[in-house]
């Protein structure tokens, strides 16, 4: 089984791009940081095709938080005589992580519309 789920911040605006075949796809890179803070911070080159890239390209931009799932694939490419082998994520689903600004929304926002806010969670029942 190929499979990775990673949870970091863009590290800068998706490209959305049209191959020769006409089919969409957008690439872009997250930046995930490791538990200790000393340690040195992965960086993953991502690619996303059809919708998914699409989506990703028209939501979310440099600094956004995303949690990416998707395929470990390796390409190898030859280049001035000598062949390197590059690794990057091929993204299957994501999703949307923090606010918009690359944030949690803070305890200030508005509530969405359809939703009332709650003045005092403690007086709750549960």
């Amino acid at each position: 089984m190929n499979q990775i789920i990673i949870h970091g911040r863009l590290v800068r605006d998706p490209e959305l791009k049209t191959a020769a075949s006409g089919n969409e796809f957008c690439k872009f890179t997250v930046a995930v940081d490791r538990r200790k803070k000393e340690d040195p911070t992965d960086f993953f080159d991502c690619t996303a095709f059809g919708k998914t890239g699409v989506a990703i390209s028209k939501y979310l931009t440099k600094g956004r938080e995303i949690l990416v799932q998707g395929r470990m694939e390796s390409n190898t490419v030859d280049k001035d005589g000598q062949k390197r082998t590059y690794w990057g994520i091929n993204v299957e689903t994501f999703d949307f992580c923090g606010g918009p600004g690359g944030s949690a929304p803070s305890a200030d926002a508005p509530a969405p519309d359809g939703f009332t806010a709650v003045p005092d969670p403690e007086g709750l029942p549960f």
